[in-house]
């Protein structure tokens, strides 16, 4: 299992990828987990995939939420809650890796953990919304997490 961090960190809450990742590398470090930051991901980030048989992308959206929600969807489902790619500072939007996958036949079970923007503006520091409610969002991840591997533990036991 993979986690894979996305963002642009100089562009202060699109950046929310790389912090969340972090975080996250703290809480889990004892668990078998891969962990990648990829910040502004091209099309190399497939390569990766298909050596996962589960990976969560954690990245910002726009979607027209509340700054700081959080919403974790399968990739198939992607374009439920980003709209035309506003917001990508990516080489690859999340509807051309849906893409690739698919033609591609990945068989990766592929999750998005999108945090909402408020202010992807050049800067290093992410809105106040987003740095308040950092550690929460890496809780309800590292819960996330914690399941999938309790499901492939389960599925081998």
């Amino acid at each position: 299992m993979a986690v894979i961090g996305l963002g642009n960190t100089l562009r202060r809450d699109d950046g929310v990828g790389i912090h969340v990742l972090a975080g996250l590398q703290d809480e889990l470090k004892d668990y078998k987990v891969s962990f990648l930051n990829f910040g502004i991901a091209s099309f190399g980030l497939v390569n990766f995939l298909s050596g996962f048989k589960k990976v969560l992308l954690i990245d910002a959206m726009d979607a027209g939420l509340a700054p700081a929600t959080m919403k974790i969807f399968r990739l198939k489902d992607a374009t439920v809650y980003v709209k035309d790619n506003k917001l990508s500072s990516h080489e690859i939007s999340l509807a051309d890796l849906l893409e690739v996958s698919r033609t591609l036949g990945l068989e990766t079970d592929i999750q998005v953990a999108g945090v909402q923007v408020k202010d992807a503006s050049y800067g290093l520091e992410m809105s106040p919304e987003l740095e308040a409610a950092k550690d929460h969002i890496v809780e309800d991840i590292k819960h996330f997490v914690l399941s999938w591997l309790e499901e492939r533990q389960a599925d081998n036991g």
